[in-house]
């Protein structure tokens, strides 16, 4: 018998998540997930009359055919699961890995080479902008020694996080993305933060978990050469499986003209993959409840309650600003006073503070109210 937590997260994933109708196909596909959560979500798909395609992957053999792929062979995968993208309504991607940084090895042409030829046209351009989609980490032991847990009590947090009462915080969020919406200047203040940009005439979307599990954050993007001063992230993070710290950007007129942190010769290798990759391709606010520290997993880590990420490189399609790029890095500043505080201002009036909304139309966002 299956754990009953698999089938309450594969009911929110088939149900809410994907809205999945009689007659519609998805495609479910799984890097090292057990198979019996698989199976769960065969047959919630199947109990409302989906018909799933299942696609298993592992990052260990992800690596060897990365370091040994020819163009040529990556053009074969792009065309292959393009097609296979093509055909389905619907897109529930569980990504799990026993080692994080499996990838960590992989020469960055490579990388550049299978996110240009494979990721950009089957995910960005196919999956993102014609399918409902969702995708989730499963709990590794790597996960929990990440965020510094026992695997049993990280399973525990991880079920609670991911199966809450999205459709409550999807009605609470309303209001702060009417209140972006009309927003022109935005700035945030924290410990060796001063930034300024401005978010006018770009959409604001929430994210209520229909695309990603665990969620919770209303995104836009800044116009692109509008940003202006210094920011100093302060949760750790990984990138192409390379661990990052202490990453501090200063920007004129909406480009990074300086990038510091623990590994700065790798930040700058990133930063230097286009042009756009100077440049910011969104800004979002986190509210998640129950994620209150870093994990080094940014499906996570973007919505710690009381957190903004700032992304540069490329923008999404529904809050577009101009900027294309082949990386899409965000990175996570906690301003709760646990981690230095800080503050939100929208067109000079505070919106948030040390991690708390206080604008009354906002205050069904804090913890406290999300989780009552």
């Amino acid at each position: 018998m299956s754990d009953p937590r698999y089938q309450q997260l594969a009911e929110t994933l088939t149900n809410y998540s994907c809205a999945l109708k009689a007659g519609e196909k998805v495609l479910i596909e799984a890097s090292e997930v057990p198979p019996a959560f698989v199976n769960c979500l065969i047959a919630q798909a199947a109990a409302v009359g989906a018909r799933p395609v299942v696609s298993l992957k592992n990052q260990s053999i992800t690596r060897q055919l990365l370091l040994c792929a020819s163009e040529e062979q990556m053009e074969i995968v792009a065309k292959s699961e393009l097609a296979r993208m093509r055909e389905v309504d619907a897109y529930i991607g569980v990504r799990g890995s026993e080692n994080v940084s499996e990838l960590a090895d992989v020469p960055p042409e490579r990388m550049r080479l299978f996110e240009s030829l494979v990721v950009q046209p089957v995910h960005f351009e196919e999956r993102v902008k014609n399918t409902r989609w969702v995708v989730l980490r499963w709990p590794h032991p790597s996960m929990a020694q990440l965020a510094q847990m026992s695997t049993a009590a990280f399973e525990e947090f991880y079920f609670r996080v991911c199966t809450m009462d999205y459709a409550r915080m999807a009605a609470a969020m309303l209001p702060l993305q009417e209140l972006m919406q009309s927003t022109d200047r935005v700035r945030l203040v924290a410990p060796d933060t001063d930034l300024n940009f401005s978010i006018r005439e770009i959409p604001a979307i929430c994210c209520d978990g229909r695309n990603n599990i665990p969620d919770g954050e209303v995104f836009t993007a800044p116009v692109r050469d509008s940003v202006d001063g210094t920011i100093h992230f302060n949760a750790p993070t990984i990138y192409r499986g390379v661990s990052q710290e202490d990453i501090r950007l200063t920007f004129k007129e909406g480009k990074i003209v300086d990038a510091q942190s623990s590994n700065s010769a790798h930040l700058n290798r990133v930063f230097n993959a286009d042009e756009g990759a100077r440049y910011v391709g969104e800004f979002a606010i986190g509210f998640n409840p129950h994620i209150t520290d870093p994990m080094k997993d940014i499906l996570f880590d973007e919505k710690i309650a009381g957190s903004i990420h700032f992304t540069p490189g490329n923008a999404y399609d529904e809050a577009f600003n101009g900027n294309r790029s082949q990386i899409h890095w965000d990175l996570v500043l906690m301003m709760d006073p646990a981690h230095g505080g800080g503050e939100i201002w929208f067109d000079d009036k505070l919106v948030r503070k040390d991690g708390l909304f206080v604008l009354p139309e906002l205050e069904a966002l804090n913890p406290a109210m999300l989780t009552a």
